[in-house]
């Protein structure tokens, strides 16, 4: 069951600096604003920042990061705590691209894995769990286990550093904490409610203790799922990035403690981030520019939701047989068994990669070192023969 998140109520405190990372040409509805601001009122905060993929959430939108002062917010990133992205390279090369054999492969990523766990648990010094068969599990909604193949090198030195070789083929793992990460919500709103928590408070330090398992947890699913996956192909991967975008993070400024909650905006302090598209658009390396402090940090997790999820299905049903959409504009396939969902995640129900992207390059936030072109995407076989 999930957890039913109360929307944000607004405090007596001033509203402090609020920034949105967009301009006139994105389409951010003005639900997602209003949620931008609402939490922007809350007390002990000091920066807001809403990037071009901002759209509205579960009680605060996504796209958004809030940075506060001696009080922590939890249910501001939501259930799916630690959720990100991870990249890999594999060994596999373009020539060796086989897709119409590779697209029926079972890969099964929703269901459990039959290796050890416990070993993995132990290797990762993550303590057991309920919810230790779900780790190597990928979940629903826009979770997804992506071959892709580079499209485009824009900046060849930064490339270079980020050692991949043009030829090679990578996986990006969409994936987060499952059952996990809510359970943990869950907990702390069953006890305290939708308020926040002072930041030294016995209640803060208990759910970060969780939120921190969960954040490690997800982490080590990411590099389960692509393992399994790839191990279907016959390849191996190796973690070239992993980049978090739902959490709690401390951080030293000006020397204050600050608490940098991300709702779907990735952790942007490397060389590099990677962000995608929809399955049916290119992925984006960037590199992240200024000093951080402006982004609270952070930089957009991808094009962001254009229509809710019952919207989507009604639009593509009107439009799309099933077979129209595991097969995209650039040539990739889709895995998805599941009617619903592969409506609800068709790629017109998402923003164009290509302007969020390029509002980020204009406000002086990126360049760009390389695209990605997606191959095969995997959601869901949904049963077993």
């Amino acid at each position: 069951m999930k957890t039913s998140i109360p929307l944000l109520q607004h405090s007596n405190t001033p509203v402090p600096a609020v920034r949105l990372f967009a301009s006139s040409k994105s389409w951010i509805e003005s639900e997602a604003l209003r949620q931008l601001y609402a939490a922007a009122a809350f007390d002990g905060m000091r920066l807001a920042v809403g990037f071009p993929d901002l759209h509205p959430g579960k009680g605060s939108p996504v796209g958004s990061v809030f940075v506060t002062e001696g009080v922590i917010y939890p249910y501001l990133i939501g259930g799916d705590v630690g959720c990100g992205m991870a990249l890999f390279k594999t060994d596999l090369v373009q020539r060796d691209i086989k897709l119409s054999r590779w697209a029926d492969l079972r890969f099964d990523l929703e269901h459990p894995w039959e290796g050890e766990v416990q070993k993995v648990l132990a290797a990762s010094e993550l303590e057991s769990t309920a919810f230790d068969q779900a780790l190597g599990t990928l979940g629903g909604g826009n979770h997804f286990a992506e071959l892709q193949m580079v499209d485009e090198v824009i900046d060849a030195r930064a490339f270079k550093r980020f050692g991949l070789g043009k030829q090679q083929l990578v996986v990006l793992v969409h994936s987060g904490s499952r059952g996990l990460g809510e359970s943990i919500l869950r907990g702390y709103v069953e006890e305290h409610q939708a308020g926040g928590s002072d930041a030294d408070s016995f209640a803060a330090a208990a759910y970060l203790q969780g939120h921190d398992l969960a954040v490690r947890w997800a982490k080590v699913n990411r590099e389960l799922l692509a393992q399994r996956f790839v191990q279907q192909l016959g390849a191996e991967a190796d973690l070239l990035w992993d980049g978090c975008h739902n959490s709690i993070t401390s951080r030293e400024h000006e020397g204050e403690t600050v608490w940098v909650h991300r709702k779907g905006a990735v952790a942007a302090q490397g060389e590099a981030v990677v962000i995608p598209g929809s399955r049916g658009s290119l992925s984006y390396l960037v590199k992240p520019l200024g000093e951080g402090e402006s982004r609270a940090w952070s930089l957009a997790h991808g094009a962001g939701r254009k229509w809710a999820r019952s919207e989507a299905r009604q639009r593509m049903r009107e439009r799309f047989g099933m077979h129209q959409l595991t097969q995209t504009p650039l040539g990739g396939r889709v895995i998805c068994a599941e009617r619903d969902l592969l409506y609800e995640e068709a790629p017109a129900a998402y923003k164009n990669i290509e302007d969020v992207v390029q509002e980020l390059i204009d406000t002086g936030l990126v360049s760009v070192v390389a695209t990605f072109r997606p191959l095969l995407t995997y959601k869901t076989r949904a049963f077993r023969r």
